[in-house]
């Protein structure tokens, strides 16, 4: 499968439309060297274009330089990001399959229209023959199910060009009398009307606004963790711990039976995700400095990064198998539901937030007495819970929400140091020998235990100072 980032613009013209001078501007030296193509899509999607729904077009097509089967995914700005496979049968490629597996799950993928596009495709270089941009004139019919449409459009695409390149064509398009596209993609257009009827835009609870955004976090790093990506696998762990932990915190928004076993399943999650990426957090904490330390300490780092990579590569079959299974599937199917049904009235959220930071606040104040480790760390959940919570209504209270956020976060990751300490410590004992070396490592991770514990406080304090906290007691 070949994968490239797609940066282009489209433009409606009129049938008549005939494409102005570009020449002398963006470094475009020469519009030259049009060649032809017909091309034929196949788009496919399910009966109810949840594909097309979530910005995602897969199609079949022939024709021009890159026939074959091609996935589009969103990316930033103008770009977007495409796979590409080879192929000509009507049965989607398991590795483009996999892509969108979070989003179709069991349903079918089977075709929804066919487009025949005419492309007259013209290179905009520079002086040195470089090729900025593509511009492809097209004559489009589409068909999809009972409905036929044509129209012609002008699509620009990056190629070694840059963003100015974009804005000087746009500029000589439009006044020449194109117009921005109406819709996002060709397809869309041919199924415009199966597309139409979106809810209208109102005020959303702040409840469910952040649920969703959880339930999109976890899809769309779905395919990057699947590849055992660490970013992906890290944003994809967050956003099924924010959502588990708002069940837990708003549980009287969340009446419905099926909410515990739902916290237990995202618990299942958020375990086989931390499966891959706690070793690797790990492995960088534990051979930070060491090829300072001298080459006697080389084999407790090879014995370390063995035992840790092991660790990695076992979570990652794992989490392969969590994310094809039954389990996975049938939760995501949950999540939609619980997320898009409304909440019922159970009075006011920031009540609940501060509920939840008392909580934290009293559970630290036990740990800190204590000195003991696991409640610490208990302690520590409780603060992400506080913070998740915070989180969910920050966007109504501006700057002052998001200090609190900002100084909750400083506190979570003071004690998570301290917990990774303790980890370490943990590990140190599973994997080494009771050597010298393994026990100078063990006597560095102390140290960096009781130092992250000294630096506690001071973030409790800054935490819970009155002008950070004063808008969520007036909230």
């Amino acid at each position: 499968m070949e994968t490239a980032t797609e940066t282009e613009r489209k433009y409606d013209v009129p049938d008549t439309f005939e494409l102005p001078d570009l020449t002398g501007a963006a470094g475009i030296a020469r519009v030259d060297g049009a060649e032809t193509h017909d091309l034929d899509a196949t788009y496919f999607d399910t009966d109810d274009l949840r594909l097309m729904r979530n910005r995602r077009t897969l199609r079949r097509r022939s024709g021009g330089h890159d026939a074959g089967w091609h996935l589009k995914t969103p990316g930033d700005g103008d770009g977007r990001r495409e796979h590409r496979m080879p192929g000509d049968s009507d049965d989607v490629p398991d590795e483009l399959r996999a892509l969108v597996r979070a989003i179709v799950r069991r349903r079918p993928l089977t075709p929804v229209a066919r487009l025949h596009t005419h492309r007259v495709e013209t290179p905009l270089r520079d002086a040195g023959g470089r090729t900025l941009a593509l511009i492809a004139q097209d004559r489009v019919r589409a068909e999809a199910g009972d409905d036929r449409s044509t129209w012609c459009e002008i699509e620009v695409e990056l190629v070694d060009g840059d963003a100015k390149v974009l804005d000087t064509v746009e500029k000589a398009l439009l006044k020449a009398g194109a117009r921005p596209a109406a819709g996002p993609s060709k397809v869309a257009r041919a199924l415009a009307g199966r597309l139409a009827g979106k809810p209208a835009k109102g005020r959303v609870h702040p409840i469910s606004r952040y649920a969703r955004e959880q339930r999109d976090a976890i899809t769309e790093q779905d395919p990057a963790a699947r590849r055992g990506d660490p970013a992906a696998v890290h944003r994809m762990r967050v956003a099924t711990r924010r959502l588990r932990s708002t069940l837990k915190s708003f549980r009287r928004w969340f009446p419905g039976p099926d909410t515990p076993a739902l916290g237990e399943d995202l618990r299942w999650l958020a375990g086989v995700l931390g499966a891959v990426r706690d070793p690797q957090v790990l492995e960088g904490k534990l051979l930070s400095g060491l090829a300072d330390s001298g080459p006697e300490f080389e084999a407790a780092g090879q014995r370390i990064r063995a035992a840790l990579e092991q660790r990695v590569a076992k979570g990652r079959e794992e989490l392969a198998a969590a994310l094809d299974s039954d389990r996975y599937l049938d939760l995501l199917d949950r999540i939609d539901a619980l997320v898009d049904s409304p909440l019922p009235d159970a009075g006011d959220p920031a009540k609940q937030v501060r509920k939840v930071l008392g909580k934290a606040d009293r559970r630290l104040d036990a740990a800190l007495a204590g000195g003991v480790d696991e409640e610490l760390h208990a302690a520590r959940k409780k603060y992400k819970q506080a913070r998740y919570a915070v989180e969910l209504i920050a966007p109504a209270a501006g700057k002052p929400a998001k200090r609190l956020v900002e100084t909750l976060t400083d506190l979570q990751d003071g004690l998570g140091a301290h917990q990774d300490s303790t980890i370490a410590r943990q590990t140190l004992r599973e994997i080494g020998p009771d050597d010298f070396h393994f026990g100078v490592l063990y006597g560095r991770q102390e140290a960096v235990g009781k130092e992250t514990l000294a630096a506690v406080p001071p973030l409790v304090r800054a935490s819970r100072r009155k002008k950070v906290r004063r808008w969520l007691v007036k909230a």
